[in-house]
């Protein structure tokens, strides 16, 4: 099984954790983290969100979530990771992303998965169109989302930098 998938169809969470799991009876933890597209700006309002779209630069992506993944596996005694992305037009409601992470205990898996997603947030080439009753617009990366990188001791710019490690967690 490929660690790193990028497909516009959605994800069966439980296929993807069995999947993970399958084989390797050292498992006794899978933590998973499935986000999915949310309206952003709450109900009812003009800036309502009624669309979501992902793109993405092929092969590179990919390249750049194996790195994620290898270097959770350098911090955290894990026995497998499994990253799924959806790319492409959604709707809010959808799932969009999964992380899901195998350990032999929880908290080696719960904080693979944190850190994994962490990561994606900020480094993951992926660039995200919100489409609302006023049109169009690009999202911008969050100032939050570079600090919940930094508390694992990675700098992050927020602008599609490499991530830059300044101390060991």
């Amino acid at each position: 099984m490929s660690r790193v998938t990028i497909q516009t169809q959605d994800f069966d969470l439980a296929r993807e954790v069995a999947t993970l799991r399958a084989g390797d009876l050292g498992v006794g933890a899978v933590v998973s983290f499935v986000g999915t597209v949310r309206d952003r700006h709450g109900g009812g309002a003009a800036g309502d969100v009624s669309a979501l779209e992902l793109e993405h630069y092929p092969g590179m992506t990919e390249r750049a979530i194996e790195a994620m993944i290898d270097a959770a596996a350098r911090r955290f005694d894990i026995r497998a990771a499994r990253v799924v992305h959806r790319v492409g037009a959604m709707a809010p409601g959808d799932q969009i992303v999964l992380v899901a992470v195998a350990s032999a205990h929880r908290g080696e898996a719960f904080s693979a998965c944190e850190f994994l997603m962490d990561y994606l947030k900020t480094q993951a080439p992926f660039w995200k169109k919100e489409t609302t009753a006023a049109g169009t617009r690009w999202v911008d990366a969050r100032v939050a989302d570079d600090a919940a990188l930094a508390r694992w001791g990675i700098a992050a710019g927020n602008a599609g930098r490499a991530p830059v490690e300044t101390k060991s967690a």
